[in-house]
């Protein structure tokens, strides 16, 4: 069989550090989906493979270190976060003044008038947009993107990356994040973003020129009983094709 490569590199003396290691998607199964059921008596969403293939497809970024985080909604001024390395002086990020020291935190911001009137700017209670500095550049082969998206059905709620896609197989540099706090959810939060947090997920695609076509569709009655004659699992043994990460 053959694979495609995806390529995570860091500078040498990162990637000594013992730091948090990109993984498949796959390896972080939340806890509530693996401990259901799925029976012809009880069916869950267990048996939604879609749903499952939503779950484990592509690769985590994983936090590289504990943030704190203090948010409040309606006192602008006390809302910040807090990066900090073992050995490495805090770096603080509020509204009002910026102290930064990229070498030792992982962590920048963005002004909030580059995300003026959209979603993500009354979301996140019309603040300075925060930024994961990553440390990894990713490689893709010729022809493929990857989306980065919040890691999907995730139980995480405090927090979320801003979707995009980059043409990983032309883009040279480390892919930051910028995320917005979930202030249509918590109108406070004094909490820390644990290292290890997956944040991101990757899914690496093959970029093709797509055209859209409608047309009036005729009933198969055959297909329909074919899918309706199984009684479990009847879309993963008649449509689905596995995927590999």
């Amino acid at each position: 069989m053959f694979f495609k490569n995806i390529t995570f590199s860091a500078p040498e003396k990162y990637v000594d550090s013992n730091p948090e290691l990109p993984t498949p998607a796959k390896n972080h199964l939340p806890n509530w989906f693996k401990e259901l059921n799925h029976s012809i008596e009880i069916p869950t969403i267990k048996g939604c493979v879609p749903f499952l293939d939503g779950l484990t497809s592509g690769y985590f970024l994983k936090l590289p270190q504990d943030y704190l985080l203090k948010y409040y909604s309606e006192e602008q001024d006390k809302s910040f976060v807090q990066a900090s390395l073992i050995g490495c002086p805090d770096v603080i990020f509020d509204i009002k003044k910026f102290k930064i020291n990229i070498d030792c935190a992982f962590l920048s911001s963005h002004s909030e008038t580059q995300v003026k009137n959209s979603s993500f700017f009354k979301k996140n209670g019309l603040k300075h947009v925060y930024k994961f500095l990553n440390p990894w550049k990713i490689k893709t082969p010729d022809g493929y993107s990857s989306l980065f998206l919040p890691p999907l059905n995730n139980e995480e709620d405090r927090f979320q990356i801003i979707p995009a896609i980059v043409d990983t197989d032309s883009y040279e540099l480390e892919i930051n994040f910028p995320f917005i706090i979930n202030g249509d959810k918590h109108k406070t939060l004094e909490t820390v973003l644990k290292k290890g947090t997956p944040f991101v997920q990757i899914i690496p695609f093959k970029r093709d020129n797509w055209q859209l076509k409608i047309k009036k569709a005729t009933k198969d009655f055959s297909k329909e009983l074919d899918f309706f004659s199984k009684f479990i699992y009847k879309y993963k043994k008649l449509n689905w094709h596995k995927k590999i990460y």
